[in-house]
């Protein structure tokens, strides 16, 4: 179907040779990648060469100025050859911003350089393992000592975790906050800070090729000038972000949605069962005919929200519906598809099976579905 007006001819070129790369450079070696729970340093190297790395930062510290379209063909392109690059869409559209929204001149110098050539690999350090969705309950400290904070705590479920060579890290500069939320604090921790060390790997039931680990904390040291914009207002620079990381989700949903009904289509024309193609059986055609209905509506859906977004329009409440209904959809497409390649649907060697155990996080990152739930109710004024 016919997508937006916010692609323009440029975008379509954009795409194809985005796709081209991903082909050559990351398709033949997801297995490999999966297997080692992480993506190679090199492969950051050869996007960010390409220019794929934070297309829309400055041209002053070596982007392209790109607009928001750019960010979405990029994610869909990662989704469709795997969900488990993730950690490019995180680096490029959820941690990034932070820097250069709330980042002084010397940081974004420091930082965003870097973060374009695939020099440097960033993430964001908001769970906790004993806090998931409710931010305002953290328990990590950063409690000012001269020049530097002093950090204690333990962050989980990182993603790029592993790799990250610095992290913007969600902590409390002042716990005895009332109400707590105001004592929340953005720091960007740098690998080799004193007392800064990752945990291992974590396994995880799916999006093995994204590297996922645990960061601890232990009068790690970092210095003042690290901290990101104003002490206090981390809690509020992160509302003002979500909006954009759980577009970024519902994207990433939609586009794994429409891959994995279009595989399932080729391969019940294919699959023969009682001397015909499965695909003329009417139960199948009814499935098929469903998920293309659903998947239709979702696509209007999120590329509306895309538009309004990329004008900077305030769309919480709609990225919220949008977050929760969309990773809903992907998990029940995922689900009917698994089905209809019978046995070998359950085989990892089919990229349905994957993509199974791959899209199930996604109800539960950057907000549970129950908490985007929330957000709709109190909109409503319930």
């Amino acid at each position: 179907m016919k997508r937006g007006n916010f692609f323009q001819e440029e975008h379509d070129i954009f795409r194809r040779a985005l796709r081209k790369f991903l082909e050559k450079e990351a398709k033949p070696n997801i297995e490999q990648w999966e297997m080692e729970k992480e993506v190679p340093r090199s492969f950051w190297k050869k996007v960010g060469e390409q220019g794929f790395l934070c297309p829309q930062v400055s041209e002053e510290y070596g982007g392209l100025e790109a607009d928001f379209a750019y960010s979405v063909i990029i994610n869909e392109e990662f989704d469709r050859v795997s969900v488990g690059l993730v950690g490019v869409g995180l680096h490029n559209d959820i941690v990034i911003p932070y820097i250069e929204t709330f980042g002084s001149d010397s940081q974004k110098e420091r930082w965003l350089p870097g973060a374009i050539s695939g020099d440097l690999i960033s993430a964001i350090a908001m769970t906790e393992p004993g806090t998931g969705s409710d931010l305002a309950a953290i328990q990590t400290t950063a409690i000012r000592d001269g020049n530097h904070y002093i950090v204690n705590g333990e962050k989980t479920f990182i993603t790029n975790g592993y790799s990250a060579d610095f992290v913007v890290l969600v902590c409390k500069t002042d716990p005895k906050a009332s109400p707590a939320h105001k004592g929340i604090s953005l720091l960007v921790v740098e690998v080799g800070t004193t007392g800064f060390t990752k945990g291992k790997k974590l396994k995880k039931v799916g999006m093995h090729a994204s590297d996922t680990c645990e960061l601890i904390f232990q009068d790690a040291r970092v210095p003042a000038e690290n901290l990101l914009g104003e002490e206090g207002k981390g809690f509020y620079y992160l509302m003002e972000k979500l909006q954009q990381e759980r577009l970024m989700v519902a994207i990433q949903a939609m586009a794994s949605s429409e891959l994995m009904l279009e595989q399932t289509i080729d391969y019940v024309k294919e699959r023969k069962a009682f001397g015909k193609p499965i695909s003329q059986f009417q139960h199948t055609q009814f499935k098929l005919a469903e998920m293309k209905t659903e998947i239709n509506i979702g696509r209007v859906y999120v590329d509306r929200l895309i538009e309004s977004h990329k004008n900077g329009e305030d769309i919480v409440t709609e990225v919220s519906m949008a977050k929760w209904w969309i990773t809903d959809l992907v998990k029940k497409v995922a689900a009917s598809c698994v089905q209809l390649h019978g046995g070998y649907g359950y085989m990892e060697e089919y990229e349905i099976a994957r993509r199974y155990r791959d899209v199930a996080v996604s109800s539960i990152y950057a907000g549970t579905n129950e908490i985007m739930k929330t957000i709709i109710a109190k909109k409503m004024n319930l």
